[in-house]
């Protein structure tokens, strides 16, 4: 079942987002990897501008994904399934629903570039590379330029209309 996050879910976001990130461990550039991967007050300022839905297993959150309307375009933020539950076609689901939600014609989603598993992903569900990733990355997102140089933009044209 999907549903939207609440303030009082954080705790459990904090714990999914922690606990699925730690595939990057020895696969993304080790100076941009570190546990726990979101910490406690980065989540706190990213729940007050993204909107996060999750997934239940018998009433248990066990994935999330976020989206952000910025500008003229929708984010996807950060989308995680705990480990156990991955390959069970959670975030198919939540992808979908982030597509029925999203209001503005492109629907970008930023990942890190070694992350070849959430490519795949997302190139399964129709995302292509989008030329200009750093300025895109600049513009939408605020991370540091590490990790800007060291990831990829994906979108995909939404029409719900």
């Amino acid at each position: 079942m999907i549903r939207r996050c609440q303030a009082e879910d954080a705790g459990k976001i904090y714990s999914i987002i922690n606990e699925a990130a730690k595939a990057y461990d020895g696969v993304i550039e080790a100076d941009c990897y570190h546990q726990p991967y979101m910490p406690e007050e980065e989540l706190e300022r990213e729940m007050k501008r993204v909107i996060f839905y999750g997934w239940e297993v018998n009433g248990k959150l066990v994935g999330i994904m976020g989206i952000e309307p910025i500008k003229n375009v929708t984010l996807i933020r950060h989308a995680y399934v705990l480990p156990q539950y991955q390959n069970q076609g959670i975030g198919n689901r939540l992808l979908d629903h982030i597509k029925s939600l999203t209001i503005t014609s492109t629907l970008l989603v930023g990942t890190w570039a070694a992350a070849q598993w959430a490519i795949a992903f997302y190139r399964k569900h129709g995302f292509d590379f989008i030329p200009d990733k750093d300025k895109l990355l600049a513009d939408y997102w605020d991370i540091p330029p590490r990790q800007i140089e060291t990831s990829v933009v994906m979108g995909i044209e939404i029409n719900n209309n």
